[in-house]
This record gives C-alpha cells, sequence and structure tokens, in this order.
C-alpha cells in the first residue's frame, strides 16, 4: 500500500500590482478581496496551505491569517516570482510535492485544484491542468524537483522547468476557464465571462 504524501500548498501573493493602478489582491469580487477568495479555494483542497507575502505587508499577512493560511514573508521577493516560489519551497522542504497558486487567479474552481492534487497524490511527477487545449494553473511538483524550485530567483517562476521536462508533465483535463485567467488589469475582471 502507498504511503500518502504531504502535499503543500503554495499561495502566492508577492507581487507589486503594477498594472492593476492598486493592490489588486485586495479588489472585492463578489463581497470578498480576490485573495480571500484564492485562499479558501486552495485551503478547502490543501489545509496544509502557506502563503509567501512581502516582508511588512499586513494588510495581506491579516486576511490570510484569517483564512487559515501560514504567512512567510519572503525577504526577496522584490525578485520576481521565482524568489517568491522559492521563499516557499525552502520553507516547506519536507513536503512530498506542492501545489502553486497564483493569488491573482481567483476562478480556478476548487473541484479543479481538487483535480490536480489528486494527479500528484497519485503518482504525477508535474501536474497541470488544461481546457481547450491549453495549459493552466494551478501547478503540482514533486519532491523531485525541490532543489530546481528552491534554486529559483527570477521573474519567470518555474516556466524553465515546465519547457525542460515537458515529458514529465501530466495534463489534467478539466472544464474550467478560469486555470488561465489572470488578473492584472481593473478590465480582466469585466472581461471574465464566468465573474
Amino acid at each position: 500500500m502507498n504511503t500518502p504524501i504531504n502535499i503543500v500548498g503554495i499561495l502566492l501573493a508577492a507581487g507589486n500590482s503594477h498594472r492593476f493602478g492598486s493592490n489588486k489582491l485586495l479588489h472585492k469580487l463578489n463581497g470578498q478581496t480576490m485573495l480571500s477568495i484564492t485562499a479558501k479555494n486552495l485551503k478547502s483542497s490543501l489545509p496544509d496551505s502557506i502563503a509567501i507575502i512581502r516582508p511588512g505587508d499586513q494588510q495581506l499577512k491579516k486576511i490570510l491569517t484569517n483564512e487559515g493560511l501560514t504567512v512567510i514573508e519572503c525577504e526577496h521577493a522584490n525578485n520576481g516570482m521565482g524568489a517568491s516560489l522559492a521563499c516557499g519551497i525552502k520553507a516547506t522542504m519536507d513536503a512530498g510535492a506542492w501545489l502553486i497558486v497564483l493569488a491573482d487567479m481567483p476562478f480556478i474552481q476548487p473541484a479543479t485544484i481538487n483535480k490536480v492534487v489528486n494527479a500528484m497524490k497519485t503518482g504525477a511527477s508535474i501536474a497541470t491542468p488544461e481546457y481547450a487545449g491549453r495549459r493552466g494553473h494551478p501547478v503540482g511538483f514533486s519532491q523531485k524537483y525541490k532543489h530546481l524550485l528552491a534554486a529559483l530567483d527570477s521573474d519567470q517562476g518555474a516556466r524553465d522547468i515546465l519547457v525542460d521536462n515537458q515529458k514529465q508533465i501530466t495534463p489534467v483535463f478539466v472544464d474550467d476557464p478560469g486555470i488561465q485567467a489572470d488578473i492584472d488589469t481593473p478590465e480582466d475582471i469585466n472581461d471574465k465571462p464566468f465573474s
């Protein structure tokens, strides 16, 4: 019998929202902040989840703590998404796998998160959801990639790891356009037919 692996959710919430004009994670959708929605969706699938924020961001820290996530302030968050992701990996090196969730993607359905988590539990090295022939988020990585993930330090995130390991990716087919819907500008919210 297989031993269940410990999958940790990592919510990346250390961006700077330049294109949005204000902190987009505090923008309200249906009465809740975007950050609360993404945190709840992640925590419903993976209670053992952490969030990465910029140092001193008390507003985000309060929201995330209220949602039950462990908050880590990433000293190198200004270096980009890769640096934030590396912070999360280094803080949870003993995990069996990780699910990486972007805080500005509130339209991902909890069922999609569950499907990617299940792919990791059943042995996927890397799992990505796919909708209408295109990959999206969240992305799961097994322990095999911990050193590569922990070494990231740019704004590319884990893109190069995905490119270099195409054959290791298990596609998870979902009926969820939210996997490709990140929010960069206020117009992005209005353009979503499923918001």
